[in-house]
């Protein structure tokens, strides 16, 4: 990681680096060269979404991603921590502006603040929703005034990048899924009287983005698994999900 008069992260160098960055091919693109086979069923095909990993360089010179506390009246994931994102809707272009669109919804992040420099590489949630982290950042912090849309989101924080590659307040439990072991990760991350805990799918793209952000491996053994997506609708069934650690 470059840093510029020892005041911190040249985020000019990093975005220039990250432009250059190409995630590995989508293991969860869907197949159409398979047929289907007569009583099978629908072939099954993913509902994609987006993420948005909003980097800026905070007061020490750190970077810092911006997270979001969902709304506990929320049917799924009610209350867990999360990047902002959703769904791709009809209208969006790509990826990126499925992310800025849905930041721009969820807590009024204005998309002319933010330079999208990348997309990383997809990951599959455990409702089988294919998500791509797009990595955008923030040059002027002091110009995003939050605006949460309280019916989605409970709290907007932030939190050090770096956190994600050192093994300090983590915890993980080890699954298995569709024969595939994986680790689930768990991070908690105190503010104050806060405390926050970081874990499932948006630990993993967090790990993932801070390797490549800082162009190292975690200080812990990351077992990520890349998934077979059931071929027909009906096959289809949640990931297990680990209990969550307070």
């Amino acid at each position: 990681m470059e840093e510029e008069g020892g005041h911190g992260v040249d985020m000019e160098a990093l975005v220039r680096r990250l432009r250059l960055h190409r995630p590995g091919p989508s293991p969860y693109e869907p197949s159409d060269a398979v047929a289907p086979a007569p009583g099978a069923g629908e072939l099954f095909r993913p509902r994609r979404a987006a993420v948005l990993v909003c980097l800026f360089r905070g007061a020490g010179g750190e970077l810092r991603v911006i997270l979001t506390k969902r709304s506990s009246s929320l049917s799924t994931h009610s209350g867990e921590v999360a990047l902002p994102g959703g769904k791709a809707e009809e209208g969006d272009a790509d990826d990126a502006a499925t992310a800025l669109r849905e930041s721009k919804e969820e807590i009024g992040l204005d998309p002319a603040l933010v330079t999208i420099v990348t997309s990383l590489e997809h990951f599959l949630s455990k409702h089988l929703l294919v998500v791509v982290p797009v990595v955008g950042i923030l040059s002027d912090i002091q110009a995003f005034k939050p605006a949460l849309n309280v019916a989605e989101v409970d709290e907007i924080f932030d939190v050090p990048l770096e956190m994600f590659l050192k093994d300090e307040n983590r915890t993980s439990d080890e699954l298995e899924w569709m024969g595939q072991p994986f680790a689930l990760h768990h991070f908690t991350y105190e503010k104050g009287n806060d405390k926050y805990i970081i874990w499932g799918l948006t630990a993993g793209i967090l790990i993932h983005a801070a390797s490549v952000v800082y162009q190292r491996q975690p200080d812990f053994p990351d077992k990520r698994a890349q998934f077979n997506l059931p071929k027909y609708s009906k096959e289809c069934c949640s990931m297990p999900s680990g209990p969550v650690k307070h």
